[in-house]
């Protein structure tokens, strides 16, 4: 792809918005490339090598501030990175035209923005429902603990390979109802290492199937990476609510048009 300063820009507003944010980069990032007409097939695949390298950096930071927790990584990565691995061979093994599969993934893109919307939304009131049922019967249990987070690593494992969508907020939303007595830091942390090999994987998996534009994620992560180093610097001296709930606005406005007037 030939370069466009665009591109350079968008990378660096979507790594200062995760970084200032901490709202995940492909809920922003794949609608943005869908607007400067970049094919969806190419826009998730690309996306999805741009959030693995871009969070990479994340694992290193939250890593030395012991934010990490890997046995929940790990029961994650069980579901997802095998979820992952099918829905790649699903969609390879599909004899569509391209045309169909675009709109397959626009369809599902839009309905993973429009569920991500509601999750940065509204994040605040779902972590005050988990932290209020945290003695639940299905909480104090390991095992079955253990097997709930297999099963929405598989979800998000299906979802992020389809769409590059949902590894961040809604993998974090959905942590906080089965580990609510985590703190916060934590659960974020555990989200984004959870987020690096599934988001490597789908991407390597879709870079196969020709889903992969080089020249594109160079640009992306040219911006990207100093965005991300100056919003985390700024992370806390700008109002949460109001960031949150103008992203989350976007996300609907987005999401509903790609499902209701593509």
């Amino acid at each position: 792809m030939d370069f466009q300063f665009g591109l350079v820009v968008a990378g660096l507003t979507v790594g200062f918005i995760v970084g200032l944010t901490g709202v995940g980069g492909g809920s922003l990032m794949t609608p943005i490339l869908l607007w400067f007409g970049i094919p969806p097939t190419t826009a998730v695949g690309t996306d999805l090598l741009y959030a693995a390298f871009t969070k990479m950096g994340g694992v290193y930071v939250h890593h030395k501030k012991n934010n990490i927790n890997w046995t929940i990584t790990g029961w994650l990565s069980l579901g997802s990175v095998p979820a992952a691995l099918l829905t790649l061979w699903t969609l390879n093994s599909i004899k569509t035209d391209i045309s169909a599969l675009n709109a397959v993934i626009k369809y599902s893109l839009g309905w993973a923005l429009l569920l991500t919307s509601i999750a940065v939304l509204f994040k605040k009131k779902l972590m005050a429902i988990s932290q209020k049922h945290s003695g639940d019967k299905f909480h104090s249990e390991s095992r079955t603990q253990n097997w709930l987070t297999v099963a929405i690593g598989v979800l998000l494992g299906a979802t992020v390979t389809l769409t590059s969508i949902g590894a961040g907020a809604l993998g974090t939303v959905t942590l906080f109802f089965l580990y609510p007595l985590l703190a916060t830091p934590k659960l974020v942390g555990t989200e984004i290492a959870h987020a690096v090999p599934l988001t490597l994987v789908a991407g390597l998996g879709h870079a196969s199937m020709g889903n992969l534009d080089l020249g594109l994620l160079a640009q992306l992560l040219m911006g990207s990476l100093p965005g991300i180093f100056v919003g985390s610097m700024l992370s806390g001296k700008v109002p949460d609510l109001l960031l949150r709930n103008a992203i989350a606005g976007m996300l609907f406005f987005v999401g509903y048009k790609l499902v209701f007037m593509a």
